[in-house]
């Protein structure tokens, strides 16, 4: 008797299709580091390790990235895309300029207040977010999900509504509040602590490289003559 094999969900397989696709991309960019051994910040290790600061630094991939998180979110009208941080900012505007809707584009600052995280709104922003006004929320890489939900209660403390959240890179673990989120990876990867690490108990050498450079990480600035 000949046994078939059953046969996939087409739905799931163009899925998987597509995020191999934006993973290539994110590899290409340098910013995806995948079948390493990497130490991270926090003193965990894992095999995979995203740069965030390289994410955007391809106009030609982010524009095409933009476009696939606005032609998802189309069918919603949208005021204004908000985001915070550089390349979230550099990605919403390639969501806005391809959304049919033709949002504007706004950002939150964050920063740390009593010991506590919080992101505000300029002050000559806070007039084009009113009641009523339907904001998409546009984030790089979403590991945490604080910055999202600090933006979200920013949203709705003045009336608006928060019509959805898109994002390039997602952890799938991370609750939103039940809002739809589309991102184009939705992915995580296992992190461990140095005793539990199987890549350790093989002998795979660590790199540390990321914690290093961050460590030692000092901006390049040119001063500019003295004023008289």
């Amino acid at each position: 008797m000949t046994v078939t094999a059953p046969k996939k969900d087409p739905i799931a397989v163009e899925a998987e299709v597509r995020e191999k696709i934006h993973l290539e991309i994110l590899k290409r960019t340098g910013a995806y580091h995948s079948n390493d051994h990497v130490l991270l910040p926090s003193g965990h290790h894992t095999s995979e390790y995203i740069e965030k600061t390289l994410v955007t630094t391809e106009p030609s991939f982010t524009e095409g990235l933009g476009a696939v998180i606005a032609k998802h979110f189309a069918p919603w009208p949208v005021d204004v895309v908000l985001s915070t941080g550089p390349g979230a900012l550099i990605l919403s505007h390639c969501v806005a300029r391809a959304h049919p809707s033709r949002p504007i584009v706004v950002y939150g600052t964050k920063g740390l207040v009593s010991g506590h995280r919080r992101v505000t709104l300029p002050v000559e922003f806070q007039k084009l977010i009113r009641p009523e006004t339907h904001v998409l929320l546009i984030e790089d890489l979403v590991s945490t999900g604080s910055t999202l939900n600090l933006l979200t209660n920013l949203v709705e403390q003045t009336g608006a509504e928060v019509v959805g959240v898109g994002c390039l890179w997602r952890r799938t673990s991370v609750d939103l509040g039940g809002r739809p989120v589309f991102s184009l990876v939705s992915r995580d990867f296992p992190t461990y602590s140095p005793p539990d690490c199987p890549l350790c108990k093989k002998g795979v050498p660590l790199n540390e490289e990321f914690v290093r450079r961050r460590a030692h990480r000092r901006p390049s600035t040119i001063k500019g003559p003295k004023t008289p």
